[in-house]
């Protein structure tokens, strides 16, 4: 058993910047992939961003590269989001996932374990 929890979402403007974290207990996530979902009102849960075991391939969609940065420190059973530029269509519940199949997926399928949210807000 895996639970997540995810915090650092909040209200920011156009333009600002925030960091959200994944925190893993119940059991090591050795070997699993951690990855980063989002859903806007009314939408369908979209990738994000995902991260390997070791942090050595990192994956996102369009929308969001450049302005995103996926880590994670093992050590602390933790993953981290860095959103910089903002833009009022990042509005959305964030999510992370873990993926104990020791591969890396984009489809939210593939993921076992899923955390709560934590509320994105990006003001015009």
């Amino acid at each position: 058993q895996v639970q997540l929890v995810e915090s650092g979402g909040g209200l920011v403007q156009s333009g600002g910047s925030l960091r959200l974290s994944c925190v893993a207990s119940g059991r090591t996530l050795r070997n699993y992939g951690v990855g980063w979902f989002r859903q806007a009102p009314g939408k369908e849960r979209e990738f994000v961003a995902v991260i390997s075991w070791s942090g050595g391939y990192t994956d996102y969609t369009d929308s969001v590269k450049v302005r995103f940065t996926i880590s994670r420190d093992n050590a602390k059973n933790t993953v981290y989001l860095q959103m910089n530029s903002l833009k009022p269509e990042d509005t959305a519940v964030y999510y992370c996932a873990a993926d104990r199949s020791n591969t890396v997926h984009t489809a939210e399928h593939e993921y076992d374990y899923w955390g709560q949210g934590t509320q994105v807000t990006v003001s015009s």
